[in-house]
């Protein structure tokens, strides 16, 4: 029964999509899925979950669609503010205590989005993920957040290897987020991925399954 099914859903689930970022040598990769959708009716494949803080720090926002859109726009405020007061770029570190707070003073009306950061700290990866209130968890090898979570932790945890080199980092991201989608109906319709490096950002898009 559709209704049961809606009923049982998790508000978070209720647009679909997924995000992981991972860390390598010298370099972080962030990555998410294209889909757009109401529950299981897909409306669009063009619908990016990663967004651009700086040249060396990556926001990956999977959850309901609007409250996204409105910590986005939040957080682009706040980082501009940071930026014209310190005359200077915000780092990873300093970035994910600004989500934190961001969302923990919500947490009587949270935001139905749990938050992926990646980025470089001087020319050190750093990753970390955060529940809907704001509690941070930060790792050193990677982190997924979004529908089809449980699948990627798995298959992380199987393909994951330290000190990989950017196009090595960019093959294992890649192959995690599609095979995990490829086990969730919500997630999927392509893919986008971004590797950070000291020298730049390389962003490709990806073709998966468009069913």
């Amino acid at each position: 029964d559709p209704y049961c099914f809606a009923l049982k859903m998790s508000i978070l689930q209720y647009n679909g999509g997924s995000v992981i970022a991972m860390t390598g040598k010298n370099c972080v990769g962030i990555a998410c899925d294209r889909r757009f959708g109401v529950q299981q009716l897909t409306l669009a494949g063009d619908f990016d979950k990663v967004f651009k803080i700086n040249d060396k720090l990556f926001l990956g926002l999977p959850g309901l669609a609007t409250d996204m859109q409105t910590l986005h726009e939040k957080l682009r405020y706040r980082v501009n503010m940071y930026r014209l007061r310190e005359e200077r770029d915000v780092s990873p570190k300093v970035f994910a205590k600004m989500v934190s707070s961001i969302l923990y003073e919500h947490r009587w009306g949270p935001y139905f989005t749990e938050p992926v950061i990646g980025g470089l700290e001087g020319d050190k990866p750093f990753v970390c993920s955060m529940d809907l209130i704001g509690c941070p968890m930060v790792t050193d090898d990677f982190v997924v957040s979004g529908s089809s979570n449980e699948s990627l932790l798995g298959i992380c945890e199987s393909l994951y290897i330290p000190d990989q080199s950017p196009e090595d980092l960019f093959e294992t991201l890649s192959q995690c987020l599609l095979n995990a989608m490829d086990r969730d109906c919500i997630s999927g319709w392509g893919a986008t991925v971004h590797i950070i490096t000291t020298t730049g950002v390389t962003s490709r898009n990806l073709r998966t399954r468009q069913d």
